[in-house]
């Protein structure tokens, strides 16, 4: 199967899920596998992390507007009614602040989880109950909206977003999106409020994990005499990067700017419905192939 084909099917996958709360990382392992790739080999490792960059860099170009608004205003906020210490800024450094020092300290815990079917399968199946679940008591108006914008949020609703996003860096599949969707919602944030917070909180938490995945995959660790990733050695490989890369970031951004409309009349459950499906589909797989 041509390179070339491998790293355009790759691209979507990685643009398709990065930002919907369905597990990027989950779909991306299930798809090599599907693929018959080689999820061991240096280069395909290092592919996977440049493509999540590529998913990254949609999201400031998205909300380029947003973001240059937060900033010219800062600290006092475009309705001249905030400090330094609720601006959405700060709240956005606050949650990334509180997800990635733990995360940090967590990272020998998460490097045994990534490959592993069954904690995929797992975190997909429970996320999706609890996904549905907040969400129905939301709907039901059991949960109550008192945090209708970005600009409405506190510093412990910030904090809290932050603390469940450890989550889905110590679980994959659990979605940093599902976390931090739920997360807010449970904090009696608007569907759109949390979701947008989500994206926010996403362009450093995703940029510092990539970056430092990056260069873990590339620089040996202490004690070790080989780099885990390998970087494109020739013209093809680097064809291939670039495709995935470019192909991530298109898809990407058309998923950002449909799911931005979606939950202004809609909400979660047809993708907890999905996670839960997909879980189970998982877990009888990964016992399947383990000959239970």
């Amino acid at each position: 199967m041509s390179n070339y084909f491998l790293a355009t099917i790759l691209g979507i996958v990685e643009g398709l899920t990065e930002f919907l709360p369905v597990s990027s990382t989950a779909h991306l392992r299930i798809s090599e596998a599907l693929l018959g790739m080689d999820l061991g080999d240096g280069y395909w490792k290092m592919f996977s992390i440049v493509i999540q960059l590529g998913a990254i860099l949609c999201l400031p170009i998205y909300f380029r507007k947003r973001i240059v608004d937060f900033v010219s205003t800062f600290p006092h906020g475009p309705r001249g009614d905030k400090s330094v210490w609720d601006h959405p800024l700060t709240l956005t450094f606050i949650a990334f602040i509180c997800t990635a020092i733990p995360a940090l300290l967590l990272t020998k815990v998460i490097g045994k989880h990534l490959e592993s079917l069954y904690i995929m399968g797992a975190s997909l199946l429970i996320g999706g109950v609890i996904m549905w679940l907040v969400d129905a008591l939301y709907e039901r108006k059991i949960i109550p909206v008192h945090t209708p914008d970005v600009q409405d949020m506190s510093v412990l609703q910030a904090v809290w977003i932050g603390i469940c996003q450890i989550a889905s860096a110590v679980f994959p599949g659990t979605s940093r999106s599902m976390s931090t969707i739920a997360a807010g919602q449970t904090a009696q944030m608007s569907r759109s409020a949390a979701l947008e917070f989500s994206f926010f909180v996403s362009i450093p938490t995703m940029a510092a994990a990539t970056g430092y995945d990056l260069l873990k995959s590339l620089r040996p660790a202490k004690g070790v005499g080989h780099a885990i990733g390998i970087g494109p050695a020739n013209a093809q490989q680097w064809i291939t990067l670039a495709i995935g890369f470019v192909v991530s970031f298109i898809v990407a951004y058309g998923v950002v700017a449909w799911f931005m409309r979606w939950v202004r009349t809609r909400g979660f459950v047809p993708f907890a419905v999905y996670r839960i499906l997909i879980g189970a589909a998982v877990l009888f797989w990964a016992a399947r192939s383990a000959g239970v």
